[in-house]
């Protein structure tokens, strides 16, 4: 996350200023800490927090490099700091921490304040205007603020016990600036919760400090018997105070570091942008509207109220059907882990895999009964190769076209799925074995000849069975089908394709065919354009050959309820078209 974390400190000598702030370099390291200057101590601890891997280096230089680095450096001068240091975080000659990300090759560096000047000014400003202008009711808590030229911030100012302070407690503000107004706002929570936790454990350490000093010195009762002392007498400089003698903590900035670090590393890590070419697709609108269905039925759902569904009618979950199956066709328990082995091995990794196991003209007759919307069955006893073949043969239909119900223990109509499995027992009525709009894949099991091994055991499993294709409309092999049908051959006997590409294929073949589908459904139903004209619309659009009409009318059912809905709204009544005649 390109952005910078800094705890500010309001000092009641200076006013506001930056004690110590975190931010990432993609470029090499500024001048004075770079690697090439190490002349001290060179630690190398390996930190791990939230499952991030980081090499976190503590450098230190001589004194006649810290005192250059000290005079180019574009932070407040000698002068206006504190002399009890207050207003210093790290001492003179101190360089700072790094933190190295293996994983992305960025740095994250800390300094009391930003080497770059710009950053230096932006840090600044952010800085007194979280702890003057830019606070919450009751001066602590979480606020937002920015503008473009100078950066949005998220400020959360909170107070830290001080038994020598003026009214016990100093104020300080832990602020997170980038120039990304709609990135920090969604952080909001993340930000928030993760530094309310660093500032718990700072006013921790500080409670302990100040409860130990009350005990030990009263500095109430010596404050009410010095009242008319002169203001500036009476303290006595201690309004410089540092942070690490508040909190009795000599390591307080190289935890401090860690934790920014780690904090701009995970909020980096936990959003990321995804660029969207146009509107959503189909498939995406309905599911949006399939998880918008359950989400209404989760909400209203009551199990006391709800009648329990005759065992005949699988349940309906995203589309698809949960079946119960059949007692024959369950495993015995001692043969359990034999047959989950077996059933990994025994599944359809793809359409390519699918058309090398039926066949060419098998898997032709099959893939064209499925462009269709005709109803398909599958059956066999192992339910892992069923639902596989689902999940390769859903990839050629849109997602509102698909009705699966992956296993059954009988017989169930085509209007509720166009994809059913079935086990070897059940009896399907002779009407549909006969029909053009249905399609047969029979399981069997066979043996196979030892002569002619196979070179890979998924095919060795595979070859196990004998998948046997028959339909009441078998399709000719010089038949020219859809012409989607022939694109889909066409790439998957491409073997220069991978079986990624090929699926690549498959989504713009569908979204292709799909625009199609939206053109006829407005000129159709949405506009009642006579027959005619609806022959040349097909022309035009290259699908009047008979099987092209079919398909499209079958996709025509898998349009989304927000696509149909935003055309019939659009369509004019017709006494508005009378008036404006």
């Amino acid at each position: 996350m390109n952005a910078i974390v800094a705890l500010c400190h309001f000092c009641e000598l200076h006013g506001p200023r930056t004690l110590f702030c975190t931010e990432v370099l993609h470029s090499p390291l500024p001048q004075g800490a770079s690697s090439g200057d190490i002349s001290g101590q060179n630690e190398q601890a390996e930190e791990e927090e939230g499952g991030i891997q980081m090499s976190s280096r503590i450098r230190s230089h001589s004194p006649a490099e810290g005192a250059s680095a000290d005079s180019s450096s574009p932070g407040p001068k000698k002068s206006d700091m504190c002399e009890a240091s207050g207003c210093r975080s790290l001492a003179g000659g101190h360089p700072g921490y790094v933190s190295h990300d293996k994983e992305t090759s960025i740095k994250y560096v800390s300094h009391q304040h930003p080497n770059h000047p710009q950053l230096f000014s932006i840090v600044r400003q952010a800085c007194v205007r979280s702890l003057s202008c830019e606070v919450c009711p009751g001066r602590e808590g979480p606020i937002f603020f920015g503008d473009e030229q100078h950066g949005f911030v998220f400020s959360h100012t909170f107070f830290i016990k001080d038994s020598l302070a003026r009214g016990f407690q100093r104020w300080y503000s832990i602020i997170t600036i980038m120039m990304d107004r709609i990135y920090l706002i969604n952080s909001w929570p993340f930000l928030l919760g993760k530094i309310r936790g660093i500032i718990d454990e700072l006013q921790g350490k500080a409670l302990k400090v100040f409860e130990a000093e009350q005990y030990g010195c009263p500095q109430r009762a010596q404050r009410m018997n010095t009242a008319f002392t002169p203001f500036l007498h009476q303290r006595n400089g201690n309004a410089a105070r540092s942070l690490t003698s508040l909190t009795n903590d000599e390591n307080l900035w190289a935890c401090l570091h860690t934790s920014f670090a780690w904090l701009l590393k995970a909020c980096g890590s936990r959003l990321t942008e995804k660029l969207l070419e146009g509107a959503p697709t189909e498939d995406t609108l309905v599911q949006m509207e399939k998880l918008a269905d359950l989400k209404e039925e989760s909400e209203g759902w009551d199990g006391s109220e709800e009648e329990e569904k005759p065992s005949s009618q699988p349940d309906v979950v995203e589309g698809q059907e949960l079946s119960k199956c059949s007692p024959e066709t369950s495993l015995m328990p001692d043969c359990n882990s034999w047959n989950v082995a077996h059933r990994r091995l025994s599944v359809f990794r793809s359409l390519r895999h699918m058309r090398q196991v039926l066949g060419a003209s098998a898997f032709r007759m099959l893939a064209w009964h499925v462009l269709m919307g005709n109803q398909v069955i599958w059956k066999a006893r192992d339910m892992d190769l069923v639902q596989s073949a689902f999940d390769v043969l859903r990839t050629m239909l849109p997602v509102g076209c698909v009705r699966i119900i992956p296993y059954s223990d009988q017989y169930e109509e085509a209007y509720r799925c166009n994809f059913l499995g079935l086990s070897p027992h059940v009896q399907i009525p002779s009407h549909i074995l006969s029909s053009e709009f249905a399609v047969l894949v029979e399981v069997r099991a066979v043996t196979r000849s030892s002569l002619y091994p196979t070179l890979f055991e998924d095919e060795q499993s595979l070859n196990k069975y004998e998948f046997v294709v028959t339909s009441g409309s078998p399709v000719a092999a010089d038949r020219v089908g859809p012409t989607i049908l022939n694109k889909i051959e066409a790439a998957l006997t491409n073997q220069n394709l991978s079986v990624d590409v090929v699926d690549q294929c498959l989504v713009c073949l569908k979204e292709e065919w799909m625009n199609k589908v939206k053109v006829l459904f407005k000129f159709t139903k949405v506009d009642s354009r006579p027959k005619e004209d609806t022959q040349k619309l097909l022309s035009i659009l290259g699908a009047a050959e008979e099987d092209n009409v079919k398909l499209l009318k079958f996709w025509m059912t898998g349009l989304s309820k927000t696509y149909k809905s935003h055309l019939m709204s659009t369509v004019r009544s017709p006494t508005s078209s009378e008036s404006r005649n």
